[in-house]
């Protein structure tokens, strides 16, 4: 990619997209602008990553192809308003903040702008994130596959109506925090069966990321899985029974109705 990229805000999901940009090749550090209010914080990342600081956001904005707003999303639409006029005419502006919709960014932005929201998750960080791509009318199919492969650098992405953002927040922007309960009860319980605690907690953790390259890899049905897994009278029905009776299922699938009815309540502030 020869396009010129900045990042208004560079916390930890700015320094995931960072990282990835810079390790799979897609871009060389001299393309790179970045601003971060605290000229501290950007000499860092200049020493880290050998890439060029930028000494206000109107900067970014006047010198990048593809902006990235990185900062908090309650300040996502002042500080984007507050630049709007810096901006190319061509630029692609990309927001990673949550719950700020295509509406009103356009709004800060203009309406003439094209815009792509996304959702990664914190495992962008360990370079295992899924991240939602939502783009505007504008955004063409070249700028949607820029984006995509940013975020492919870095885990998986997949494009997605903005209608569906709820469930992509209920099952993977806050999926991990469900996830680290289940591998954190699994390790008490081989804790209690005697097991040393750090050693509980790699087994569970590899565990599931086991099973879930599995689904992603084989390409069968988790049921067809967890089947192959259970053998007749074994020790693994027998847990999958407790867990049905306990209603494991229903406990999911409630939480993440809850989850979703509160992002939906969030987005309408």
């Amino acid at each position: 990619m020869e396009k010129k990229i900045g990042f208004i805000g560079c916390g930890n999901m700015g320094k995931a997209i960072l990282g990835g940009l810079l390790a799979s090749g897609q871009a060389r550090a001299d393309q790179i602008w970045v601003y971060t209010p605290t000229p501290e914080n950007v000499a860092e990342l200049q020493e880290e990553y050998g890439i060029n600081g930028a000494g206000s956001a109107q900067e970014v904005a006047q010198t990048a192809d593809i902006v990235f707003s990185a900062v908090k999303p309650n300040i996502t639409v002042k500080v984007l308003s507050d630049i709007a006029s810096s901006f190319n005419k061509e630029s692609l502006v990309v927001s990673i903040a949550a719950g700020v919709t295509l509406d009103q960014l356009a709004t800060a932005l203009g309406h003439d702008r094209k815009i792509i929201r996304t959702m990664p998750n914190t495992p962008s960080l360990v370079q295992a994130g899924m991240t939602s791509i939502t783009p505007n009318a504008l955004a063409t199919a070249d700028d949607i596959d820029a984006v995509l492969a940013i975020f492919r650098s870095f885990g998986e992405a997949e494009v997605v109506a903005e209608y569906l953002i709820h469930p992509v927040v209920g099952v993977s922007g806050s999926a991990p925090a469900y996830v680290f309960m289940f591998i954190e009860a699994m390790a008490d319980a081989a804790v209690l069966g005697g097991m040393p605690r750090a050693q509980a907690y790699k087994f569970a953790a590899q565990a599931v990321m086991g099973s879930a390259k599995m689904v992603l890899e084989t390409g069968k049905h988790p049921g067809e899985l967890k089947d192959m897994v259970c053998s007749p009278a074994g020790t693994t029905i027998e847990a999958v029974r407790v867990l049905e009776e306990r209603g494991m299922r229903s406990a999911v699938i409630e939480a993440m109705q809850a989850c979703m009815a509160k992002s939906e309540k969030l987005s309408k502030g």
